[in-house]
């Protein structure tokens, strides 16, 4: 799996780690990391706006912790990383359009995409921009592993 590299380096762009503001000390969180690549990346700049037009749906769902995006769209490579109250409010979110209605019209658009799930305690996660990495690395390492259906329950 290609490795996204540190904001700034090469043609990478970010989206850093932005907290929902609703948080419950002491709550768990799911975490979902995703990573699409394209067929082709001449279709990046669509990807790329439909990306920001989710995060920001993302951001006012109901449940939604934090998330944060990343992209190497020369290369048609897109990752989201964000933490959910529960399994419930993520896929609430997954069918509410525009959400529903993009991932429709984007899906022959990729080549492959992956999600990964895993639970975090919700005073774990990131409260600022920069104390994402360590989140971002995690989601490296879960992103790396093959398809568990055991992992992704």
């Amino acid at each position: 799996m290609a490795e996204p590299p540190p904001p700034g380096e090469g043609h990478a762009m970010e989206i850093p780690w932005s907290s929902t503001g609703h948080r419950e000390t002491g709550a768990t969180a799911l975490v979902m990391a995703s990573r699409f690549q394209l067929k082709t990346p001449w279709r990046a700049p669509a990807f790329l706006l439909h990306s920001l037009r989710l995060w920001r749906q993302a951001r006012r769902a109901p449940g939604a912790l934090g998330v944060s995006l990343r992209a190497r769209p020369l290369r048609g490579t897109f990752w989201t990383l964000s933490a959910w109250t529960d399994r419930e409010a993520l896929y609430r979110y997954a069918r509410t359009d525009p959400h529903g209605a993009v991932m429709r019209k984007i899906r022959p658009w990729t080549r492959d995409a992956q999600f990964r799930f895993w639970e975090l305690p919700v005073i774990d996660l990131p409260r600022d921009r920069n104390a994402a990495a360590a989140l971002w690395e995690e989601a490296d390492r879960h992103l790396a592993l093959p398809f568990s259906p055991r992992r992704a329950a």
